[in-house]
């Protein structure tokens, strides 16, 4: 049970985190530079196949510029879009 949390975290991580740099136009590159990681890292954790620590988590915030809790809360689900009416 503990890993299957875990695993979600990272995938709850791994979406903000894109979604986040995505918004901003930063590439991997600048989020490592700004965070002093690696861009390896930075992908890894954007796949999900890592979940940073809380104090990683408070240097990615900040070199995004949003709220370290934004980075940890799940996405409200986008509603599908309507086909044409009937």
């Amino acid at each position: 049970m503990l890993q299957t949390r875990a695993m979600s975290l990272a995938n709850i991580v791994a979406e903000n985190l894109l979604a986040a740099r995505s918004q901003r136009k930063l590439s991997q590159q600048t989020v490592a530079d700004k965070a002093k990681l690696s861009v390896s890292y930075i992908s890894m954790l954007e796949r999900g196949e890592r979940t940073p620590p809380l104090e990683t988590l408070e240097v990615l915030a900040k070199a995004l510029a949003v709220p370290a809790l934004e980075l940890l809360q799940k996405r409200a689900a986008k509603p599908s879009p309507r086909r044409g009416k009937r």
